[in-house]
């Protein structure tokens, strides 16, 4: 039997638009097309998604089912015909959304996966290391359509103050190694939101998140590379501002052909371990404004 009524079309009842409408939170598993890389379980990636329009002031309701819609026929999709990526996966989505949604004049779609990547310990060992990967898309119509990739890296940053103050207390000057220190467990994001025909590697974006930090963590560590990862901390001592800045300086070294217009988001969150609170630092700005601010003033790694 074919409904007629259409509740979601009708008037609301006050004259607000709504910016975000949607469904959040659905999980999906998305096989993405991974050239060069034979480890299966990298191809293979479990996402949670949220994808919305907005929605004008003269209509009470989104049609949400058109939402899963899109969604399931593009993730699902993803199991016989990879994805090229997360970001184009998003940007597939939004522009399915605009079409579904003709009242709509925006589309959003953000995507969380967790991501398995071989890694190599200092010693090393073979061992598999867990990472966040973040993308997402936003469309207007008739307009252009700009995505969102990005990462989560797991790493520890050991304090320079504290390494000095250590040395300081003790009567130590150059001691010959490096001199202990308190330690953080940090989280250092990078996102950048580019148009559609710029493409990036998550990989190459772990790559700089680790490097931006004192050092890489591992799930499992041996004796050995134990005593590694924490000379490697303290031979590299980072505040967490340091972090914020190394990525920065990375993203603009690495990254010479992406435009000017590119979004770079870095962040960097440190979780204390002889304080009650964490130690917080981002930055948000254009290539172009990186580039130039760099050229004023290189640091230095």
């Amino acid at each position: 039997m074919a409904l007629k009524c259409d509740v979601q079309y009708s008037r609301g009842s006050t004259g607000f638009k709504l910016t975000k409408v949607g469904v959040s939170g659905v999980r999906k598993p998305v096989l993405i097309a991974r050239p060069g890389i034979n480890n299966p379980l990298s191809n293979v990636v479990n996402c949670s998604i949220d994808i919305f329009v907005d929605l004008p002031a003269a209509q009470r309701g989104s049609h949400l089912s058109r939402n899963v819609e899109v969604l399931r026929a593009v993730a699902d999709e993803s199991t016989e015909k990879p994805v090229s990526g997360l970001e184009n996966m998003a940007v597939d989505m939004v522009r399915k959304l605009l079409v579904k949604h003709e009242y709509a004049q925006n589309a959003y779609v953000t995507v969380t996966a967790e991501y398995f990547r071989p890694r190599k310990t200092p010693t090393g060992r073979d061992t598999l290391e867990m990472y966040t990967l973040h993308a997402g898309a936003h469309g207007t119509r008739d307009g252009a359509i700009r995505k969102t990739i990005g990462v989560d890296a797991v790493g520890m940053t050991a304090c320079p103050c504290a390494q000095e103050t250590v040395g300081e207390l003790l009567g130590v000057e150059n001691p010959g190694f490096p001199m202990m220190s308190h330690n953080q467990r940090n989280v250092c994001t990078i996102l950048l939101t580019t148009g559609e025909d710029q493409n990036i590697e998550a990989d190459d974006l772990i790559d700089l998140a680790e490097r931006s930090v004192s050092t890489p963590t591992f799930e499992l560590l041996k004796r050995e590379d134990e005593g590694k990862v924490v000379i490697n901390a303290h031979s590299n001592t980072r505040f967490v501002e340091d972090v914020v800045r190394n990525g920065l300086t990375l993203i603009v070294n690495n990254y010479h052909d992406l435009p000017d217009d590119v979004e770079v988001k870095v962040v960097s969150d440190s979780q204390e371990s002889i304080h009650k609170h964490n130690a917080y630092a981002e930055r948000t700005a254009t290539m172009g404004e990186l580039r130039e601010e760099l050229a004023q003033n290189v640091p230095a790694l």
